[in-house]
């Protein structure tokens, strides 16, 4: 795996509903969380016998065969690729100091941390796709955790959820709304949670970022982000694509 530390601290700051480790893998319970939360994981090496029992048990879980494999998942990935399964959704893993990133200070009234998000940040959320079940992902987290508000101009104009496994704040659900982008909201919000981290003694800020989203990748290298990682899913396709 490409940094056990990093993919335990997303399973620990976005949690699925429940996991479990199972033979040579780890399934997880997502109650409509999205992928990263429903997703199982090899543990080791595996057979084509051992995906079809991962597929038998998401199948009594109630949930459809989704894998997320992990760099260097090679053997697994080409598998899975022989069964019929289809790469989608790669992401990137990236993480930089946090002290570089709370040097500055975000501007005045520009970023606000608040203990739980209010309805305006829901609404926000919403607009932008996530919905209750995802943060539901973000209630049952047990770690140090917070809601960030991103304003400009007096308005509402982007939101974040953060949460701290060991020394590392994960920053998960940044959204900013469409109409009010490329004014320094992300940036403001990412400079608030660095100087929230610091309270808990952390020292590496890591967020995940769709590999082809280039503006959001090339914000994070501004900070001194750099790529630690990466992983993406796959998923059956339908009998239709496979013939």
């Amino acid at each position: 795996m490409t940094d056990p530390d990093h993919f335990a601290g997303i399973d620990a700051t976005w949690p699925a509903a429940e996991m479990l480790e199972i033979g040579k893998w780890t399934f997880r319970r997502g109650n409509g969380g999205g992928k990263r939360v429903s997703a199982a994981t090899a543990r080791e090496h595996v057979t084509t016998d051992d995906i079809r029992f991962a597929e038998a048990k998401m199948a009594e879980m109630g949930q459809d065969p989704l894998f997320q494999i992990r760099t260097p998942d090679d053997g697994l990935d080409a598998q899975l690729a022989q069964l019929g399964y289809t790469r989608i959704d790669p992401v990137v893993i990236m993480a930089g100091p946090v002290a570089q990133v709370a040097e500055t200070p975000p501007a005045p009234i520009s970023a606000f941390v608040l203990p739980k998000p209010m309805a305006i940040m829901k609404e926000l959320w919403a607009e932008a796709g996530v919905g209750p079940e995802r943060l539901a992902v973000m209630e049952r987290a047990s770690q140090p955790h917070t809601a960030i508000l991103g304003r400009v101009k007096d308005r509402a104009s982007g939101v974040a959820f953060a949460a701290i496994h060991e020394k590392t704040v994960f920053c998960h659900a940044l959204e900013v709304s469409e109409h009010l982008r490329r004014q320094g909201t992300a940036i403001n919000m990412l400079r608030a949670i660095a100087k929230w981290a610091q309270d808990y003694g952390a020292e590496t800020f890591a967020t995940l970022v769709v590999e082809n989203n280039s503006a959001a990748r090339a914000l994070f290298a501004s900070l001194n982000f750099q790529d630690v990682g990466h992983y993406h899913y796959r998923i059956k396709a339908p009998a239709e694509d496979r013939a």
